[in-house]
């Protein structure tokens, strides 16, 4: 009885070791390579992150490149506006210059019978109660004179755009154009309007009286040199009725 318990209890003991002789060999061979695993892990997580950096970079150096095109491309749009506009402003001026000349030209075939001049508030193209007493009484010169014309000439000061201020002038004549055609019946076809702008004071605009006299609309009533038949109108723009556009002229 003895003997078969010791055995026994050799048995157990010996299928204990050969347990514990297993586990051992099985830890021994996989730890190696759950290290190595974790190595290939931190290895491939380190990699990611280096090449996110790296496509962080690029995308921003790519914006960075886009935005200063744009930049370009807005400073080339803006530089190419600018230079249509000075093409613009430098062919309006030789029209003027043109359109003036040719009036010059034919007005030369007439003597003056009357003049007034009528002036105009800062930035302001209607008539004042004296501008339209002293248009009154140009007009009652009108009746009694053959072949006339009349020429209506505006002007401003020196204050503001060149651009602007012949619009201005060209308003200021308007005023006129139309008191005389619907309050004085002086037929539209014998008004010749000439904007001028800033280019004919009358005074310094240095002063502000001289830019106040500066800002005026001068009313010319004309005939023909002869006095005989009826003057043919100068080649220029006829004025606009109360109803039309104005021209396009000086």
């Amino acid at each position: 009885m003895n003997r078969i318990s010791l055995t026994l209890m050799l048995a157990a003991t010996l299928a204990a070791t050969v347990g514990c002789s297993s586990k051992n060999y099985v830890r021994q061979q996989t730890t190696p390579l759950i290290n190595k695993t974790n190595e290939l892990d931190d290895l491939t997580a380190k990699n990611s992150k280096e090449i996110k950096d790296v496509d962080q970079r690029a995308q921003a150096g790519i914006q960075g490149v886009q935005t200063r095109a744009a930049e370009v491309d807005q400073k080339a749009l803006a530089a190419g506006k600018q230079a249509d506009e000075a093409q613009t402003l430098a062919s309006n001026a030789t029209t003027r210059v043109d359109t003036l000349t040719n009036t010059v030209v034919n007005l030369d075939n007439y003597r003056s019978v009357a003049d007034t001049s009528v002036l105009f508030g800062f930035n302001k193209d209607n008539l004042t109660k004296q501008a339209k007493e002293e248009l009154d009484q140009l007009a009652t010169s009108v009746s009694s004179t053959k072949g006339y014309i009349i020429t209506v000439e505006g002007g401003t000061d020196s204050v503001g755009p060149s651009d602007y201020n012949y619009d201005l002038s060209q308003r200021r004549a308007n005023s006129v154009i139309q008191y005389l055609a619907s309050e004085k019946q002086v037929p539209a076809h014998k008004i010749y309007l000439i904007g001028l702008g800033k280019d004919k004071p009358v005074e310094s605009n240095k002063t502000s009286e001289g830019r106040k006299k500066n800002r005026r609309v001068d009313v010319h009533l004309m005939t023909n040199t002869t006095g005989n038949a009826p003057a043919q109108a100068p080649n220029t723009t006829p004025a606009p009725t109360a109803n039309n556009n104005p021209p396009s002229s000086l």
